[in-house]
C-alpha cells in the first residue's frame, strides 16, 4: 500500500509540475520577440527609404523612357557591385575599395608605362569631366594601374595637377573579375562609369566620341540629382 501511495503521489506531483511549466506565461520572451520584429521592420524601412531615390531615378532612366533614351555607352544590366579589390597607392599603401563609393567615377584602366592610346584615354577622361560644367564636382577621375611598372614622371606630374586623377594599382586579374570589355576588345580599351553606390553601370565604347559620352553622363547626373551630391 505504501508503495502504491508513493507512486500516486509521484504521478500527481509530476502532473502538477507539468501543468505549472507548460502553463507558465513568458512575457519577457514575448516582449523580446516583439522588440526583435519591430527592430527588423524599422531597419527594413530605413533601407527602403534610403534606396528609394536611387531606385526611382534608375527606374525613370532605364524603364519609363526607353524610347527617348538613346544612350551611346553600353548599359550594364544588372549592374555589378564594387568588390573588395586589393588596391594600393603608387607608394604601396593599401586602400579600402569601399572608400571609392560616394562619387560618380569615370574610370580608365592600363599598365603603368601607359602608351599613346592610354594617354589618349586619360586626356579624354579629363576633358569629359571638365565638359560637365557645374556637375563636374560630382565626378572623380580614377586610373586603375594593372601592374607594378613605374608611371613616367612627366605623366605622373601632369595627372597630379589639379584637378588630379586618382591613381591606384590593382592586379589585372582581380579587376577583370569585375569589369568586362566589349567582345573583341581588351579591358584597357574602354572608359567605365561607376555610380556613387559603387555599381559599375556603363561601358564607354573604344575610340569613343567625347560629345556623345558627355550626353550620356549629363543624363545620368540629371537622373541622380535628387539623391547624389558632390563629395563623399
Amino acid at each position: 500500500m505504501s508503495g502504491s501511495n508513493s507512486s500516486n503521489r509521484a504521478a500527481e506531483g509530476a502532473e502538477a509540475l507539468g501543468l505549472t511549466v507548460h502553463g507558465m506565461p513568458v512575457p519577457e520572451l514575448q516582449a523580446e520577440a516583439r522588440r526583435t520584429r519591430s527592430g527588423r521592420l524599422k531597419m527594413l524601412a530605413v533601407l527602403a527609404f534610403c534606396a528609394a531615390p536611387v531606385v526611382a531615378s534608375y527606374f525613370s532612366y532605364f524603364v519609363l523612357r526607353p524610347q527617348a533614351r538613346t544612350n551611346y555607352g553600353a548599359l550594364i544590366q544588372p549592374t555589378r557591385s564594387l568588390p573588395a579589390l586589393p588596391l594600393r597607392t603608387l607608394d604601396g599603401q593599401a586602400v579600402d575599395a569601399a572608400s571609392l563609393r560616394g562619387q560618380w567615377l569615370l574610370l580608365t584602366v592600363g599598365p603603368g608605362a601607359c602608351d599613346a592610346a592610354c594617354e589618349k584615354r586619360l586626356f579624354m577622361q579629363r576633358q569629359l569631366r571638365e565638359m560637365l560644367g557645374r556637375d563636374r564636382d560630382r565626378v572623380d577621375k580614377l586610373w586603375l594601374i594593372t601592374d607594378d611598372a613605374e608611371v613616367p614622371p612627366a605623366l605622373r606630374a601632369a595627372l597630379q595637377a589639379a584637378p588630379s586623377v586618382d591613381m591606384l594599382r590593382v592586379p589585372r586579374a582581380d579587376l577583370a573579375a569585375w569589369l568586362q570589355p566589349e567582345a573583341g576588345h581588351a579591358l584597357e580599351d574602354h572608359l567605365y562609369v561607376v555610380d556613387p553606390m559603387g555599381e559599375w553601370m556603363m561601358r564607354v565604347p573604344a575610340d569613343a566620341d567625347p560629345a556623345r559620352i558627355k550626353r550620356d553622363l549629363e543624363r545620368l547626373l540629371r537622373a541622380s540629382s535628387s539623391w547624389d551630391r558632390p563629395g563623399r
